[in-house]
């Protein structure tokens, strides 16, 4: 059996969840229409609380845990292939070098700038920009890609550094953006083999 395992940007990115409604209601119309796919379905408890955080789910705990298995990795029994870890360390050193000059580079034309605030602004979205895109920043996003690769699951993510490093490690990515019409495929496909067609439209 096919096994998903989701990022919060499923139902908190605002092209993604918009396949599946408006804020709370995107959570619920998801989880309508995958309770009726032939998949299991997985998101670690970091990303679990993250998105409570973000989404009053008070009313759906009981619905969302009956339909998505909260579990986090066996972070202690997993074996990373050596390659990723220097590929990574070798990514981070990159960054923190290019942040610096950037740095370095604000610096200089702080000498002479009229509006010291803007430049600490565009020094901040820049070093941002440049540190953090693309990369694994937290021990959510970790906790991710770390699962998927365990379970040999698919990892369904719109973050661009969890679907990069996931990839490298040999993990299924999965286009967020579409994921609602891949279910449905899914659905069609279970309706086929049965005999029982499905609707999936609505």
């Amino acid at each position: 059996m096919r096994r998903f395992v989701l990022d919060t940007s499923i139902f908190t990115n605002p092209d993604v969840a918009s396949q599946f409604g408006e804020d709370e209601a995107a959570v619920g119309s998801f989880l309508d229409l995958a309770r009726r796919v032939p998949a299991e379905f997985y998101m670690p408890l970091s990303i679990y609380e993250e998105l409570r955080k973000m989404r009053d789910l008070e009313s759906l705990i009981g619905y969302f845990e009956s339909v998505i298995r909260i579990r986090s990795p066996r972070r202690s029994d997993l074996q990373i292939p050596g390659d990723f870890l220097y590929d990574f360390i070798d990514e981070v050193r990159k960054r923190i070098d290019h942040g610096l000059r950037i740095a370095e580079e604000h610096a200089r034309r702080a000498g002479a700038a009229a509006e010291i605030g803007q430049l600490l602004h565009e020094l901040r979205e820049r070093y941002r920009e440049t540190l953090r895109r693309g990369i694994l920043d937290s021990r959510g996003d970790v906790d991710v890609v770390l699962l998927s690769f365990e379970l040999d699951g698919s990892l369904v993510a719109a973050d661009e550094g969890m679907r990069k490093w996931a990839d490298r490690m040999g993990v299924t990515v999965v286009d967020a953006r579409h994921f609602r019409e891949l279910l449905r495929h899914l659905i069609e496909a279970k309706g086929a083999t049965e005999g029982i067609p499905e609707k999936t439209r609505g």
